[in-house]
């Protein structure tokens, strides 16, 4: 154990050292001089004496601070300021993965530790400056799930407070974090519900998800299947810390570099790995696209669309479409398929920015196998139709399947995303089949479970139009799966679960334009 107490993650929470605090005030006690008053037996700041205190700012611990700061000041998002502020603070392995812990921890847990920080506060905690705030989390999610001793969590985290917002802060941040320290996490949590019969309300609480999405998602469980009180496991796997997934592009990369830096071999689909994690980025093969991290939810139904048999005679040539491609991912793997099948791949992509990255995602598949379009995916139908043999929608979505990879979007949705959503994916699986030639395949896909963006945008398109059936997507996925039965499949349509399958929620229904 170095200096700053790391020992790496752990599920058990810990408990204070037992030091008295002044409470969670926050008044002045300097004198006409500035230095602090010495307050007697209960002074709050740590057992040390002033020149013992930590007054700098650990690296690891920073970079997870700066990350936390973009994510609430500028709706950053976690997964890419990360790896950049890991590089930036020249963090080795070792501290990378504390900081990669503390930062998706502490996000992943907010509305948890935000239960538990109101009650060591004599104040709202929307009255507390958002940096402070910032700071009692990551103190917090140390304190409370993670193998750090609380000396250490708290002379640290007053440390970096310090250093980055103030002396001043750094005392009323030093006493909320000794009265959080006073239980581990279970004991907060029976306190915190002692009282609370609501269901929802509990798992809320207890897993960190905010109430809306807990009932969005026990809904989801049931509309596709499954048993509703499989909802525990559910937002377990949510809150778990994910195994990366890796793809090597069919004929153009392999995976021997993953293997030799660790990672083993995807059980469920051809060509991908699973890896501990790691600056993936010093990595040549995934610096020169060949192979990519994708989760495989989104290998597997991208080479379902390409699996599936057309409902025309097969011919030479087949043009392929993405509609909704940006950042690449999935168009990445279409293209490298598409070059083995001598077909062409369109690539749509509304916004440039996020074109510039679907082609830098597509560089590692010779040119002449694919196109990038920036356009508006809704007008792709009327001015392509009848054109493409195989079409993957994959459309904007609340990405409520995504939440143990983007721990910061359960925070920022609401249920009114839902219902600024629906119409675009209506109007886009419309153009997708517009778009089809007859007895081609369109791929409706999404990162959310939620009936309102799976089953009733199919339903609701079906009803409306003569001159598409759909296809068992369940067996489609079977059919590219290396183990040949996922049960995903629910009513012609395909669901993935993170506790089910180890992937991301995501959704696949086909559609066949009748011939």
């Amino acid at each position: 154990m170095n200096e700053s107490g790391r020992r790496g993650p752990n599920t058990g929470g810990n408990r204070g050292d037992g030091h008295n605090s002044r409470g969670a005030r926050g008044e002045s006690h300097r004198n006409a001089q500035g230095r602090e008053r010495n307050r007697g037996p209960q002074r709050g700041f740590s057992a040390n004496a002033p020149s013992q205190r930590t007054r700098r700012a650990d690296p690891a611990r920073l970079v997870a601070f700066e990350v936390l700061r973009a994510v609430a000041s500028e709706d950053a998002y976690a997964n890419l300021v990360l790896p950049a502020r890991i590089r930036h603070h020249h963090l080795d392995k070792r501290d990378a993965g504390f900081a990669t812990e503390l930062s998706y921890g502490a996000l992943r847990g907010q509305g948890t530790y935000d239960a538990v920080l109101a009650k060591c506060v004599d104040r709202p905690l929307s009255k507390l400056d958002p940096a402070i705030l910032d700071a009692l989390r990551l103190g917090a999610h140390q304190l409370l799930a993670m193998r750090v001793p609380a000396h250490a969590a708290l002379d640290q985290t007053v440390g970096l407070a310090r250093a980055v917002i103030g002396a001043g802060p750094s005392s009323l941040i030093n006493a909320v974090l000794r009265r959080v320290s006073a239980r581990s996490l279970p004991e907060w949590l029976d306190y915190l519900l002692e009282d609370e019969s609501d269901e929802t309300r509990i798992a809320s609480v207890r897993h960190a998800h905010p109430e809306w999405i807990v009932r969005a998602l026990r809904q989801s469980l049931v509309a596709h299947g499954r048993p509703a009180n499989e909802i525990t496991e559910l937002l377990d796997a949510d809150n778990a810390a994910p195994v990366v997934n890796l793809v090597a592009l069919p004929g153009i990369g392999n995976l021997d570099e993953a293997f030799e830096n660790g990672a083993t071999a995807g059980e469920l689909v051809a060509d991908s790995a699973l890896s501990s994690g790691g600056d993936l980025g010093r990595m040549s093969s995934i610096r020169e696209g060949t192979t990519r991290v994708q989760d495989v939810g989104s290998q597997l139904v991208a080479r379902a669309v390409v699996g599936v048999e057309l409902g025309s005679a097969p011919g030479t040539g087949e043009k392929w479409l993405d509609l909704c491609a940006g950042p690449g991912g999935k168009a990445a793997l279409l293209a490298a398929l598409a070059r083995q099948e001598g077909a062409t791949l369109l690539a749509n992509e509304p916004a440039e920015h996020r074109a510039k990255l679907v082609r830098q995602a597509l560089g590692a598949v010779p040119g002449d196998t694919w196109t990038v379009r920036v356009g508006d995916g809704r007008d792709v139908g009327k001015e392509q139709p009848g054109t493409f043999d195989r079409v993957l929608a994959d459309v904007p979505c609340s990405g409520l399947g995504a939440l143990r990879r983007r721990p910061e979007s359960r925070w920022r949705r609401t249920p009114k995303d839902l219902a600024d959503l629906g119409p675009l994916q209506r109007e886009l699986l419309n153009s997708a089949i517009d778009a089809a030639k007859p007895g081609g395949v369109v791929a409706y896909v999404t990162c959310s479970p939620h009936p309102a963006e799976t089953t009733a945008v199919v339903d609701d398109v079906l009803r409306k139009r003569t001159d598409v059936e759909q296809i068992d997507a369940g067996a489609a996925l079977d059919a590219v799966s290396l183990t040949g039965s996922l049960g995903a499949g629910h009513e012609l349509t395909a669901q993935l679960w993170p506790h089910v399958h180890s992937t991301d929620a995501m959704f696949l229904a086909l559609l066949r334009k009748k011939p």
